[in-house]
């Protein structure tokens, strides 16, 4: 099984996504989780399928959810989850700059 690694943006993402979701349907915040944790398993089997981001930081690729973006870089046996954003937000190099 392809392993995903989390960095701690990345799983305070998934905190501030449910935590503003969820005052206003729980049930949509947690199937907008479940959505993530599905497509990180397809791009954990099949890395390289994102769109290559470069212009942000070093080796990375994004992939679009509902309107947010995941945020990631390939690894050999699976992926290295960066970030996730709302597609909305002006996305910036200093989004990835504390890895």
């Amino acid at each position: 099984m392809p392993r995903i690694l989390r960095t701690r943006a990345s799983r305070s993402d998934y905190d501030e996504i449910w935590s503003y979701l969820a005052v206003r349907d729980l049930n949509a915040a947690d199937r907008l989780i479940d959505q993530f944790d599905a497509t990180l398993e397809v791009i954990a089997s099949t890395p390289r399928m994102g769109r290559k981001v470069e212009e942000l930081a070093p080796n990375l690729r994004s992939f679009p959810v509902g309107n947010y973006l995941i945020f990631y870089r390939p690894l050999e046996d699976g992926m290295q989850l960066i970030r996730l954003l709302h597609e909305a937000r002006d996305i910036t190099p200093e989004y990835f700059a504390e890895e």
